[in-house]
């Protein structure tokens, strides 16, 4: 396992009239595709996934060759982003992440995507082993995947939470200090896990066991 890729379409429509067979179907013929978590805004804002890939060369071809036309056929705005999978292992492991080999007792209610506006090269120079412990004690986190962008070095992370209302707390009340903490702007997404598992158990997803 080599990257992670994170993809966003700006799109509100229900999901379950979003053609995601389709496009199951096509994803798992792109090259180096392993598995895929499809992430749905909460109140149908957004449509995307997190995605692993066996390369960051893989990675790249896919956000620069399938996933524009993708977009481009669902007629919106998208955003992806390719993160470093390795240098992340040690940190993401410590907080039970999935893309590492934990497995959930529960299946997740909801999804929060974070990323930073912060340069941190090597990840090891971000303070995730200050981070975590207080990550740990948050109400209802299963899980947490750290990510490290490509080239840019923003640190973020995927967590999993058992509720749709914790995952809004951390994302509204909590996170916002943490970012304050490191003086520095930062992105909270919220999805609906629940609405998506079917697609997500599809893609192999390693939030569901």
């Amino acid at each position: 396992m080599k990257a992670f890729v994170y993809t966003e379409v700006q799109a509100s429509i229900p999901f379950d009239q979003a053609p995601w067979k389709n496009i199951n179907a096509a994803i798992k013929q792109q090259p180096g595709f392993i598995n895929k978590t499809w992430l749905y805004g909460i109140d149908a804002t957004s449509v995307g996934g997190l995605y692993t890939f066996d390369s960051i060369e893989n990675a790249q071809k896919f956000v620069t060759g399938y996933f524009p036309q993708e977009a481009r056929s669902l007629g919106s705005p998208q955003r992806t982003l390719i993160f470093k999978a390795d240098t992340v292992e040690e940190a993401s492991r410590d907080m039970n992440s999935v893309h590492f080999g934990a497995v959930l007792e529960q299946s997740p209610g909801a999804f929060v995507y974070t990323e930073v506006q912060l340069n941190a090269q090597p990840f090891d120079s971000a303070p995730w082993r200050e981070i975590n412990p207080v990550l740990k004690q948050q109400p209802g986190i299963l899980a947490k995947t750290w990510l490290s962008g490509l080239h840019t070095g923003t640190p973020g992370g995927i967590y999993a939470f058992d509720s749709i209302e914790n995952a809004k707390s951390f994302a509204i009340n909590y996170f916002p200090t943490e970012a304050a903490n490191l003086n520095a702007a930062f992105t909270t997404r919220v999805f609906d896990a629940q609405a998506t598992e079917i697609a997500s158990r599809d893609m192999h997803s390693p939030f569901y066991s």
